[in-house]
């Protein structure tokens, strides 16, 4: 890879982390519309690093407080504060590390196609909308998440393991179809990317630690920044851009993707 296409596929992982519109998706894509080698592994893993360091840093006070709570209500064995939130970030992720571990390889070599990806983003674009005019016509949405919300929105999670699923996406239609709020169900989907991401960075680096794979650094710093930087940018927006707009947008994007992925 040179500086533009690091550059270009940062930013393109730094903005569609935390869109529902599937980064994996578009990393894929990318390389194979525009004849550019395959960014790697290590690529992979920096660009992941910087989109788990943009959310840790949006939501850094209430992370230290989800940790908090965490460890007092292990040494007093009881509730205590957000413990229960932090819990269920842990149980919701449970789904999505088992199956990434098994099916790692299928995925990896049966699931990577553009017909994948056209067919996936057309589908959960179509659930998306579904959720979105749900929500709409609901007089009123919850803000609170019980054991059970978290569990059903832990496995459509493991969903977003298929290219052109979306994880932000699919946690956030999982929420909004169960009758959370938008900010509830973003809330919980980006929270929930951290201990996600981290897991699926730590799968990654094991497979780098088995193969030999030569590195440029400097690019690798580069794509590191821009996807952190861009990443949290787009958080900002995202978050914001909902307290005025619904999320239809995006369904009309997926599905004007998808069909042109047909098309070709």
């Amino acid at each position: 890879m040179d500086f533009i296409q690091t550059v270009v596929l940062a930013l393109i992982q730094g903005i569609s982390e935390f869109l529902p519109i599937s980064s994996s998706a578009h990393l894929i894509l990318t390389p194979k519309l525009s004849d550019w080698p395959d960014q790697g592994l290590a690529f992979d893993v920096v660009v992941h690093m910087g989109t788990l360091v943009a959310v840790v840093y949006y939501y850094k006070h209430m992370i230290s407080q989800l940790f908090l709570d965490f460890y007092f209500s292990i040494a007093q064995g009881k509730v205590v504060g957000e413990s229960k939130m932090a819990w269920g970030l842990l149980l919701a992720t449970i789904p999505a590390g088992v199956c990434g571990f098994l099916f790692k390889d299928f995925i990896a070599t049966d699931l990577r196609s553009v017909e994948v990806i056209a067919y996936m983003t057309i589908v959960f674009g179509i659930l998306l909308g579904v959720a979105v005019l749900l929500d709409a016509k609901r007089p009123h949405a919850r803000e609170i998440l019980a054991w059970k919300d978290m569990i059903f929105i832990g496995l459509m999670q493991a969903l977003a393991l298929i290219p052109g699923v979306s994880r932000s996406g699919i946690t956030i239609t999982a929420g909004l179809l169960i009758g959370l709020s938008k900010k509830a169900s973003v809330q919980f989907a980006f929270l929930l990317s951290v201990p996600v991401i981290t897991l699926s960075v730590l799968l990654v680096l094991i497979d780098i630690y088995q193969q030999q794979h030569l590195v440029n650094l400097t690019l690798l710093v580069v794509g590191f920044v821009v996807s952190s930087i861009s990443a949290y940018l787009t958080i900002i927006f995202f978050i914001k851009a909902l307290e005025a707009m619904s999320m239809m947008p995006f369904v009309v994007y997926r599905l004007f993707l998808g069909a042109f992925l047909l098309f070709l």
